[in-house]
């Protein structure tokens, strides 16, 4: 069980700039004092003191469903994690080969469109019907197939390329997904990965979902990796490193002030109470991590 309480949240967040303050050396007397000030005011602000925190269930959702309710506006401008990790993807794309390309775990089909638009033969491989429907609507040309990551529907050597992106937290173990990809791929193929960072996740936790069969909100399983993991996994199948980026969010980036009331539903859109803090907390913190492999010409067993 977790509780998920606004004040804490907000504790936490002032805490995260201290500390963050404290070991990069950008935290003089003045910054801290506020801090310990604006804590006070947090802890006597009676919205947050008498605010309920939602008491969830990690494990009681499933990425379908969650997808299922993320599908009609997953693309729409404004999600920060797509914003910061496509540029970057879209750039190791544009200097791959054109060859037969598979977007593995395509959702709306984002990556898919740029690949196709390079000149990619494309198939996209998706286990939301949600997010398929979404896809085949945007590239109704496109050989769209639904499918899990450990089962891919491809035969052996099969494609050049192979990107798999803001996917894999929802999949317990690397190994076995990274195992099918060096499968469909040919040696000497490229395969791109992005993965939500393993400190955004510190930074700005799972929010809950709707309820779940008891009635209570829901937490999605998610799998947040050092950067070692992806290495763990990849290495002995004989992927090779072409490179290794960590976007981070830039500084700014915290949306404009919220209106006063706490929202009525599950939210971290909370730092307009603890602007300073939140942008010395967050700003220019490794948001994705976004990894470049090419399968080894002689493909290790």
């Amino acid at each position: 069980m977790a509780y998920l309480s606004p004040l804490g949240y907000l504790l936490g967040v002032e805490g995260v700039a201290l500390l963050r303050g404290l070991r990069e050396g950008s935290a003089d007397r003045a910054f801290v004092e506020a801090r310990i000030a604006e804590i006070r005011t947090l802890l006597d602000t009676p919205a947050l003191a008498h605010a309920e925190g939602i008491t969830a269930e990690p494990g009681t959702i499933s990425t379908a469903e969650v997808y299922e309710d993320w599908a009609p506006h997953y693309d729409a401008p404004g999600n920060g994690m797509i914003d910061i990790e496509q540029p970057v993807v879209r750039r190791i794309l544009d200097g791959l080969p054109v060859g037969t390309a598979l977007d593995a775990a395509c959702g709306t089909g984002r990556h898919t469109a740029h690949l196709h638009g390079l000149g990619h033969k494309v198939i996209g491989v998706d286990a939301s019907p949600d997010m398929l429907d979404r896809a085949r609507e945007r590239l109704p040309d496109v050989d769209f197939r639904e499918a899990d990551l450990h089962r891919l529907p491809l035969p052996d050597d099969a494609v050049d390329t192979v990107v798999c992106a803001l996917a894999l937290t929802h999949v317990p173990e690397l190994a076995p997904v990274l195992r099918e990809f060096a499968r469909v791929l040919r040696p000497g193929g490229h395969l791109v990965i992005s993965d939500a960072h393993l400190l955004s996740s510190y930074l700005r936790p799972t929010l809950p979902r709707r309820p779940g069969p008891d009635g209570r909100p829901s937490l999605l399983d998610e799998y947040h990796r050092p950067l070692s993991a992806y290495l763990t996994a990849a290495l002995p199948l004989g992927f090779q490193v072409r490179s290794c980026e960590e976007p981070r969010r830039p500084r700014g980036f915290l949306a404009p002030a919220a209106p006063d009331p706490l929202p009525t539903h599950p939210s971290w859109d909370l730092h307009h109470w603890c602007p300073e803090a939140s942008a010395a907390a967050l700003e220019d913190s490794p948001l994705v991590v976004v990894w470049h492999f090419r399968l080894d010409t002689t493909r290790a067993t």
